[in-house]
């Protein structure tokens, strides 16, 4: 599809740069026809701080040549390559073209590097050196934006080196969610939940559940209207990871914890999405990228490699 929203604009870039270079050789023409004046000392007449004189020599004969083969290599770029407007050259290049051959050309090379740990699982891989030192470097380009260069996260990007995983952490539920992403949303409740006092009510029996601070009376008011929660995060509050709906019994808190913040939460809801990697990366580098975010929380700092070993 053209970047262009007319034909005007592809003709009017056209003339500009085929006016160019035209403009160009017509001017070296008519300046190699200016005939030399007839003083015998060949200057224009013009002096400037009282000594220097301005001469009326010609153009050397290689500065000529080489602007015009400049002017001619011009020509011959933009008849094979694209450049005038929506004129794509008689090579058929494109950018994304040249993108994709490189990055098939990387792959290709990358491919036996890879192979030995596609054979092994990512259990095993993530006690492997070699393979967690390629781990940390697809982490840190394609993942430590959100959570950060420790994985730890921040408010809204989930920490990686704990045991709360909103869709799971096993090896597999890793590889799934770097594959195609993750898609979270929880919509506004307030209404669901009936009045403010309400939304409160139940905020304080949220946080109850997590063992904080909280208002006992409210939060008995609140527990019978959780029922309407429940259907995401259960009845006792713990979540269901085949959704994404967070455990509310721990002390993790991604938007934030206490009374605000859970009341702002339940009146305006949540959309977060975690793009899919599954078209960026291979499915080896998927599979160490995985093994490396595993073992964030599941191997011990004894087994860790030891460049790894304290990361957490």
């Amino acid at each position: 599809m053209s970047d262009f929203t007319s034909n005007f604009w592809s003709y009017f870039i056209s003339f500009i740069v085929i006016g160019g270079i035209i403009g160009c050789l017509a001017l070296l023409l008519m300046t190699s026809k200016v005939k030399q004046m007839s003083d015998t000392d060949n200057t224009t007449g013009h002096v400037y701080d009282e000594d220097i004189v301005e001469m009326n020599n010609p153009l050397p004969r290689w500065w000529m040549w080489l602007f015009i083969i400049t002017c001619v290599f011009g020509a011959a770029y933009l008849i094979i390559y694209p450049g005038l407007g929506i004129y794509k050259g008689t090579a058929g290049w494109t950018s994304i073209n040249q993108y994709e051959q490189e990055v098939a050309e990387t792959k290709k090379k990358i491919a036996p590097i890879y192979a030995k740990f596609a054979a092994m699982k990512p259990e095993d891989v993530a006690q492997d050196s070699k393979a967690m030192a390629i781990g940390e470097r697809l982490f840190m380009n394609n993942c430590s934006q959100c959570h950060g260069s420790d994985a730890r996260g921040s408010r809204g990007f989930p920490n990686l080196t704990d045991n709360d995983w909103l869709y799971g952490g096993s090896p597999e539920k890793i590889k799934e969610t770097i594959t195609l992403g993750r898609h979270g949303m929880m919509p506004p409740m307030a209404a669901a939940l009936g009045s403010a006092e309400d939304v409160k009510n139940v905020a304080n029996y949220v946080l109850s559940l997590s063992g904080s601070m909280y208002h006992s009376g409210r939060a008995g008011l609140g527990q019978q209207k959780f029922a309407i929660c429940a259907a995401c995060h259960g009845a006792d509050g713990k979540g269901n990871q085949a959704i994404g709906a967070p455990n509310l019994t721990d002390n993790v808190w991604l938007h934030g914890a206490g009374e605000a913040a859970i009341i702002k939460r339940i009146n305006e809801g949540k959309d977060n999405q975690m793009p899919a990697q599954g078209e960026r990366l291979t499915e080896e580098q998927i599979h160490v990228l995985t093994a490396y975010i595993w073992r964030f929380s599941n191997l011990p700092d004894s087994q860790k490699p030891d460049n790894q070993a304290n990361t957490k």
